[in-house]
């Protein structure tokens, strides 16, 4: 599963980079990213110059990830809820995996983890057939095993909200200001059998059964073309601790 995430998982632009710096008003200088899987956003950061704590439970994940970051990088394995307490960050940010964390003191175990005035990011979004044609034929495709494939939002914010889950918890939060949702747009051009293999990284057909997961992506590839066009878009949360005192 992690060779699937490394190779099967797009990474993110720099432009990603520049919004957060902006945000911040200057690079951060230290980050503590939250389930970093193979690393695909901790290179982004670290190639910046950013000393990077990067995090995550799965130690076949982190063993990926050790291959492929620069040796400046600190890899610890631990889950969100097991971070230690003590060191702080100038930014603190999720790369597709904030909902993984449990709910319960989310907000002050995050702002407990940054300096005050650093920065909470999070960024990620779905992967989309661009055509409407191709995307109709996979979701009959994939009908009799799955309804969505989709995420649905943690906190059941309609997809039609202008603004979206972790924003909408931020807002509530006495911990964060300055609440902010933006939108990379990304267009790919990927092979049908790429396709599939990010299929596999999904969450929702892991938890088919093995047989069934095998005739979902044998339905799907064979109502694909050659090449499929990808929305990748990226909705990106930012959030500013609030000041102690």
């Amino acid at each position: 599963m992690a060779q699937a995430y490394e190779r099967f998982r797009p990474g993110y632009p720099d432009r990603l980079f520049d919004m957060v710096a902006a945000y911040a008003g200057h690079p951060p200088r230290t980050a503590l990213e939250i389930g970093a899987g193979t690393g695909k956003a901790t290179r982004l950061f670290a190639r910046r110059g950013v000393a990077v704590t990067a995090t995550e439970p799965d130690g076949a994940m982190l063993a990926e990830l050790r291959k492929h970051v620069p040796a400046h990088v600190r890899a610890v394995r631990a889950a969100f809820e097991d971070v230690r307490e003590g060191e702080r960050y100038g930014l603190v940010y999720a790369a597709a995996a904030l909902h993984w964390t449990t709910p319960q003191g989310r907000w002050s175990r995050m702002a407990g983890l940054l300096e005050p005035g650093g920065v909470f990011a999070s960024f990620g979004g779905p992967f989309r057939l661009a055509d409407p044609a191709v995307e109709e034929a996979v979701r009959a495709a994939r009908a009799p095993f799955l309804e969505s494939d989709e995420v649905p939002s943690p906190d059941g914010t309609p997809p039609e909200h202008t603004m979206q889950w972790p924003g909408t918890e931020l807002q509530r939060s006495e911990w964060f200001t300055d609440v902010q949702q933006s939108l990379i747009e990304r267009k790919l051009t990927i092979s049908a059998r790429d396709y599939v293999g990010h299929l596999s990284t999904i969450s929702a057909y892991l938890v088919l059964p093995a047989a069934a997961r095998k005739q979902v992506f044998d339905r799907i590839a064979r109502v694909l073309p050659e090449r499929v066009g990808i929305a990748a878009d990226l909705t990106v949360h930012l959030a500013r601790r609030r000041d102690e005192g």
